[in-house]
């Protein structure tokens, strides 16, 4: 169980509002909303104080990282998501190493994407100057573009894919979603050391989406030891270049795989967990029948009831 807090400038709270407008369950007295999301509850207050709590406590608030002017967090007792030992030097972000991200968490559609770059020293000035960067800012059209030209300047790279069939059987297991990123990272992560035959001199660094002792916790699980000179670090496509060049690849496969989605479906699948995608869920459940839907969604999310609903009108 953990729990982190933002302070988000009043300005900025709206879009939190709106993203989680459809999850809002109640509004507890001096707050602004409280929802519950992914289980996950999120309680914003009009001061700009927001607390997320829950197993995925540090996922879900890293998507406001950006707008945050603090943080706070605990885990059992931990600091705050970035105080740990296994912080990178600040000699790593300008040297060679491995870097690792993902895509499609916190889509109700899609799969999983998870993909670690090897990012040599030389070419790090060459990758900062196309654009490699993070891929949250960037349309899906320049993902794809930039996607290409990693592949053409042969940077190494390796890319896993969780389905959604494969994520549910998962998650009937038990494995909640923070186990399922650990273990895709870390495959990820041995398939590019065995395509390089050799481990990079500075190391590895994780976009952090819980905290270290979880992530060791749940890939010791499954007989699997941390590689040495892992660190793990919030937002750090901001300051990794292989991270940042990760979280394109990442993102282009999982955009590839929407696009595939919508194609097989015959109407387009949107990305996110909005109430269109719980409109377009309902739709797929009218003509198909719950069970199609295990192939196509994350089952588990709040939207699969949200659909349920729309398709009993």
């Amino acid at each position: 169980m953990s729990t982190i807090v933002l302070q988000i400038t009043k300005k900025d709270l709206p879009k939190l509002k709106d993203y989680y407008v459809d999850y809002i369950t109640k509004v507890p007295a001096n707050s602004l909303f409280l929802a519950k999301f992914n289980n996950v509850t999120i309680t914003a207050y009009h001061s700009g104080k927001v607390m997320f709590q829950g197993q995925q406590a540090v996922t879900e608030s890293n998507k406001w990282q950006k707008l945050a002017t603090n943080t706070k967090g605990s885990s059992r007792g931990q600091g705050s998501v970035n105080e740990h030992d296994y912080m990178p030097p600040d000699t790593l972000f300008r040297s060679a190493h491995i870097g690792t991200d993902e895509a499609g968490t916190g889509d109700y559609f899609g799969p999983i994407t998870v993909s670690a770059v090897y990012v040599p020293e030389e070419k790090i000035g060459l990758l900062k100057s196309l654009g490699i960067t993070d891929s949250k800012t960037l349309t899906d059209d320049r993902i794809r573009v930039l996607a290409k030209e990693l592949v053409k300047e042969k940077i190494p790279y390796t890319l896993m894919t969780l389905h959604n069939d494969k994520y549910n059987q998962l998650q009937k297991k038990s494995w909640n979603q923070g186990k399922m990123k650990a273990m895709l990272h870390q495959h990820a992560i041995q398939k590019l050391l065995k395509k390089m035959e050799a481990a990079p001199d500075a190391g590895i660094l994780i976009d952090q989406f819980c905290q270290p002792s979880s992530y060791i916790k749940h890939i010791k699980q499954e007989g699997i030891k941390l590689e040495k000179q892992t660190y793990f670090m919030t937002k750090a496509e901001s300051y990794s270049t292989a991270v940042a060049a990760a979280s394109i690849i990442a993102r282009a496969k999982f955009v590839k795989e929407m696009d595939k989605l919508s194609s097989q479906a015959g109407v387009t699948i949107p990305k996110g967990a909005s109430s269109k995608v719980d409109e377009t869920a309902a739709y797929l459940i009218k003509k198909h029948g719950l069970a199609h839907l295990s192939s196509l969604a994350k089952m588990h999310f709040a939207n699969t009831d949200k659909a349920l609903k729309y398709a009993k009108r």
